[in-house]
C-alpha cells in the first residue's frame, strides 16, 4: 500500500509537470522573434514572383484596350503612280488623305489630288487653273450594317471588359498562393509547438525514469517499473527527433514563399518563431451570412463568368448587326470652302461634290443567321455554368464553416 501511494504521489506531481509543460509550450523564448501570418503575407505581396508574375495581367488587358483603341487612330494616306514612257509623261497621279474614325461611325476625310499627263482618262481630268489639283472634304456614313456596332466598337469594349476579367484572374491567382503559404504556415505552427511540447515530453520522461530507478534502488519500485520508464524516456526521444524533423522540412516548405527585394530566396531560421494564437473565435450565423453575400458579389470565378457574358452579348449584338444589309453613303465637298489656290467660296451641297453608295447583302443569311444562333448557345451555356459554379461556392463556403464551428 505504501508503494502505491508513492507512485499515486509520483504521478500526481508528474501531472503538474505536464500541465505546466503544456503552458511553457506556448512560451516563446526572448531570443527569437515572432513572425505572423500577416508578417508572410506583407512579404509575399512586395516580392513573392507568382504574385507579381499574376500582377502583369492587368498591365497586358490594359494593352489589349490600347490595341483596340488603334483602330480609332487618325490615317494619312498617299499613293502615287507615275508613266513616262518615249519621252512622254502618260499620267503622274497623287492623293493624299486624312482620317479620324470616331467612335459615332462618321469617319471625316480630308486631301488633295493632282493629276497631269498627257494620256489621262477624262474623269481623272482637273482643272487647269487649279493648277490640275483638287482639294475634297467628305465622311462616310453607314445606314444599314455598322450604324449601331461594329467589329472595332466591339473589340474595345470587350478589350475594356477584359481588364476586369483580367483583375478576377489576378485575384484568383494571388488567393490560391496565399492560401498555399497559410496552409504551410499553419503547419510551421503546429510543428514549431509540437517540437516544443515534444522536448518538454522528453525532458518529463527522463526526469520519471531518473525517480523511478531511485525507487527502485531504494526498494520502492520494481524493475519491471524501471524498464517500463526507460521505454517510454526512448519513446519521447524519438517523437522529439520526429517533431524536430517536421519542423525542419515545414521550415524549408514556408521558405519557399520567402524572397528578398533582390529576387533571392529567404530561409525560415531558428531564430523566428511563430505568434502564439489564443482560442479561435466561433463564427456566428450572421457572420456565415455576410461571407455567402461576399462570395456571391466578388467571387473571382463568378465575376469572370459575368464578364464572359458581358463579353458574349456584345459578340451577339454585332453578329445581329450582320443581318443587315450594308449601305454605306460617301459624301465630298470638291474644293469647298477652299481652292486650291488659296481663295474662299462658299459652300453649295449639290454643286461641286462627289458622291458614292455601296450596297451588299447576302440572299440567305445562312453564316450570319448561325453566327446569331451560336452566340446564343454560347450565352445559354455560360449561364448554366455561372448558376452551378455559384451553387458549388455557396456550398463550399457553407461546409467549411461547419468545419470550423465544429472543430472548435
Amino acid at each position: 500500500m505504501k508503494r502505491y501511494i508513492t507512485l499515486l504521489i509520483i504521478a500526481s506531481s508528474f501531472s503538474s509537470l505536464a500541465q505546466q509543460a503544456l503552458k511553457d509550450a506556448l512560451q516563446i523564448p526572448d531570443s527569437v522573434t515572432t513572425f505572423t501570418l500577416e508578417n508572410l503575407y506583407a512579404s509575399m505581396s512586395q516580392y513573392h514572383p507568382l504574385i507579381k508574375q499574376a500582377e502583369l495581367l492587368s498591365d497586358v488587358a490594359q494593352q489589349d484596350i490600347r490595341f483596340a483603341r488603334g483602330a480609332f487612330d487618325p490615317k494619312i494616306e498617299l499613293q502615287g503612280n507615275l508613266k513616262e514612257y518615249d519621252n512622254k509623261e502618260y499620267y503622274n497621279k497623287w492623293y493624299g488623305s486624312f482620317t479620324v474614325p470616331t467612335w459615332f461611325p462618321v469617319d471625316p476625310k480630308i486631301g488633295i489630288e493632282r493629276n497631269t499627263g498627257t494620256y489621262l482618262s477624262t474623269e481623272n481630268l482637273l482643272p487647269d487653273e487649279d493648277y490640275n489639283r483638287q482639294l475634297f472634304a467628305g465622311l462616310t456614313l453607314p445606314i444599314g450594317r455598322g450604324l449601331f456596332t461594329d467589329e472595332r466598337r466591339a473589340t474595345l469594349k470587350q478589350a475594356q471588359l477584359g481588364v476586369t476579367l483580367a483583375e478576377a484572374e489576378q485575384v484568383k491567382l494571388i488567393n490560391k498562393i496565399l492560401l498555399e503559404a497559410a496552409k504551410d504556415y499553419w503547419q510551421w505552427y503546429f510543428a514549431y509547438f509540437n517540437y516544443q511540447l515534444n522536448t518538454r515530453n522528453a525532458l518529463i520522461a527522463d526526469e520519471i525514469f531518473r525517480r523511478v530507478r531511485l525507487n527502485e534502488q531504494m526498494g520502492e519500485a520494481s524493475g519491471l517499473d524501471t524498464l517500463q520508464a526507460d521505454i517510454t524516456r526512448q519513446q519521447r526521444q524519438v517523437e522529439r527527433q520526429e517533431a524536430y524533423l517536421d519542423l525542419i522540412n515545414s521550415s524549408v516548405k514556408l521558405s519557399n514563399h520567402l524572397w528578398d527585394s533582390a529576387g533571392n530566396p529567404l530561409q525560415i531560421s531558428a531564430l523566428l518563431a511563430p505568434q502564439p494564437i489564443g482560442e479561435a473565435e466561433v463564427l456566428s450565423n450572421a457572420a456565415l451570412e455576410q461571407l455567402l453575400k461576399l462570395a456571391t458579389a466578388n467571387h473571382p470565378e463568378l465575376q469572370k463568368l459575368s464578364v464572359k457574358l458581358d463579353q458574349l452579348e456584345i459578340d451577339r449584338k454585332l453578329a445581329t448587326e450582320f443581318l443587315k444589309p450594308r449601305l454605306n453613303l460617301n459624301y465630298n465637298f470638291l474644293n469647298q470652302p477652299l481652292r486650291p489656290t488659296g481663295e474662299f467660296q462658299t459652300f453649295t451641297f449639290l454643286n461641286n461634290y462627289k458622291f458614292g453608295l455601296d450596297f451588299y447583302m447576302p440572299i440567305l443569311l445562312r453564316k450570319e443567321r448561325a453566327k446569331v444562333a451560336q452566340t446564343r448557345l454560347k450565352i445559354q451555356n455560360t449561364t448554366y455554368e455561372r448558376t452551378q459554379t455559384e451553387r458549388e461556392i455557396l456550398n463550399q463556403v457553407q461546409a467549411t464553416f461547419n468545419q470550423l464551428v465544429n472543430t472548435n
